[in-house]
């Protein structure tokens, strides 16, 4: 290897304690990174993305050994170090912005603390009032201008956006050389992610940064990146240019993975429109949510959705567009009334005919209606009990409503995950044990259980990597032709509106600002907001 890279991976294998014969995480990984240039690291969950940056860092988790290989800085080798020497390096040397940045940040220190601590830890000579000077420097650089204001608030009270704008900050506080960024845009909207794709361009240019950038995104990849690996198994199956793996892949894994990526350039064939008296799986009316201030009235309330109108028809769906804080999510929330609706109507048509105004139902007379409305939620793994199987997990709608009991019950839960792609073994697995896919459909077994008309997916699909993506919309639209459900798709990927959705609706500010045939609004949206979207999300995935 060069003397010249700042950081330089060699032969690095990764197993479980105690393996025996099960095959390693990691095996015989090589790269170097250079200063100024972004290396990508890109591949399914499983294929040791993560688990090979966290070993340069030394913070493997439990269960998990280095078994074999060299990690140097600068030509200091980090895998001998004792931890007291190691402690130097993270986050001066090397710093890392996880995924999530809700999960790490504290949620109980205000964040100014919380990037202050990084400069305590690595530049101890600053007083206490230089530290916090540097502190708001530090908000200013990555385009949170009120940090005064800003650093005096918790994790909640911040958007996603600006959470991940904080862990940025406490990333860069140590001065590092190299960044590691673990999936950091993920489940952000796309002007978001345009955002914080330009704030590190700019900090790599400026500072010089080496950056690891850990993705499942290939066109993210093409346009960010300098170099990319491809794993599969923990392995090294591809590695070059982006361009030049995107045009021209030779291994089948990253075939695989190109054309997930392009799927979401084809759009869903363009049907005619169905006029407003056509029959609807659901009605919305001026739908208002307000949330309460802090002391619970509506003093500094905030009103999250304002005067939402839509419809939804049977077999069709509806997708929700907006950025982060828009009130898509409150408004598929009040849909299932797991939030109150302030003013509004929803008028949802029975399976027997009947229509009935389901904002203004009492919780007595709800809870039987229940059954013909499901939802996926964004975190498939959160959104199960740990404590219950897959079986048990989606068995439960059918006990609680005397659908099924005893030996019946888990032949339906069968079934039903028979339908969603899951077997047997599966079937008896707690989410721990499953992947974030096979997690998400048991989530969407359990959703349909109980066969409703309308199914509210709740950003269902941004976890994942594309190519589970891709697999989870099929699961979906053959669901849909099969049983006619509906679907209100919440969500801030447009590629996946695109491919995926009849409808669409777009929010803004707690306002739908457009709707109408996906095809003709992505085409030619009339909306500026609309525009300003779709020239994101281009900008997030344009070539470099």
């Amino acid at each position: 290897m060069t003397s010249t890279a700042l950081l330089e991976v060699e032969g690095l294998r990764l197993e479980v304690v105690d393996a025996g014969s099960k095959p390693p995480l990691v095996e015989d990984m090589h790269f170097q990174l250079h200063a100024g240039r972004t290396l990508a690291l890109v591949g399914e969950s499983g294929s040791g993305k993560s688990l090979t940056a966290l070993s340069i860092m030394g913070l493997l988790p439990f269960g998990v050994r280095r078994a074999a290989g060299k990690v140097r800085f600068q030509g200091t080798e980090l895998t001998t170090l004792k931890e007291s020497a190691l402690r130097k390096y993270r986050g001066a040397k090397v710093a890392y912005i996880f995924q999530d940045p809700s999960a790490a940040l504290n949620p109980v220190l205000r964040v100014g603390k919380q990037v202050e601590e990084v400069l305590q830890a690595h530049r101890p000579k600053l007083s206490r009032v230089a530290r916090r000077a540097r502190v708001l420097e530090l908000l200013q650089e990555v385009d949170l201008p009120d940090g005064a204001v800003l650093a005096r608030r918790y994790p909640h009270q911040l958007s996603g956006g600006q959470r991940q704008r904080v862990l940025i900050a406490a990333a860069l506080a140590g001065e590092p050389e190299v960044l590691i960024a673990d999936e950091p845009t993920t489940a952000l909207d796309v002007t978001v992610q345009e955002q914080i794709l330009g704030l590190l361009e700019r900090l790599r240019v400026e500072r010089g940064l080496a950056m690891l950038w850990i993705s499942h995104d290939l066109q993210l990849v093409r346009a960010f990146c300098q170099e990319a690996l491809v794993m599969r198994h923990g392995k090294v199956v591809e590695r070059g240019a982006p361009k030049d793996l995107f045009e021209n892949p030779q291994h089948a894994y990253t075939q695989e993975l190109v054309r997930a990526a392009l799927a979401g350039q084809i759009a869903k064939p363009a049907e005619e429109d169905a006029p407003d008296e056509a029959p609807s799986v659901c009605r919305v009316f001026g739908m208002q949510v307000r949330y309460p201030g802090p002391n619970g009235g509506k003093k500094d309330s905030f009103v999250a959705v304002k005067g939402v109108d839509f419809r939804i028809h049977p077999g069709e769906t509806l997708a929700l567009v907006g950025e982060s804080g828009s009130g898509k999510t409150s408004v598929g929330r009040a849909l299932l009334r797991l939030v109150p609706m302030e003013k509004g109507q929803v008028m949802m048509h029975l399976p027997n005919g009947k229509e009935v105004d389901w904002a203004s139902l009492s919780q007595a007379q709800l809870r039987p209606l229940r059954r013909h409305v499901g939802m996926v939620f964004q975190d498939p793994v959160s959104a199960l009990d740990p404590r219950m199987r897959a079986w048990q997990s989606v068995s439960e709608p059918l006990a609680i409503h005397k659908v099924a009991k005893g030996r019946e019950l888990r032949k339906r839960a069968l079934a039903l995950l028979a339908d969603v792609g899951l077997g047997p073994d599966q079937a008896d697995a707690f989410p721990n044990q499953l992947s974030g896919g096979q997690c998400q459909r048991v989530a969407i077994a359990r959703a349909i259980a109980l066969q409703p008309s309308l199914v509210v997916c709740d950003e269902a699909i941004s976890a994942l990597d594309a190519n589970i993506q891709e697999q989870i919309l099929e699961l979906l639209a053959d669901l849909q032709a099969l049983r006619g459900i509906a679907y209100l798709f919440i969500t801030h990927d447009l590629d996946a509106v695109r491919r995926f959705s009849d409808r669409v609706a777009v929010m803004k500010q707690g306002e739908i600002v457009e709707q109408g045939l996906t095809s003709e609004v992505l085409k030619s949206p009339e909306h500026p907001y609309t525009k300003r979207l779709l020239d994101a999300a281009a900008a997030v995935h344009s070539s470099q």
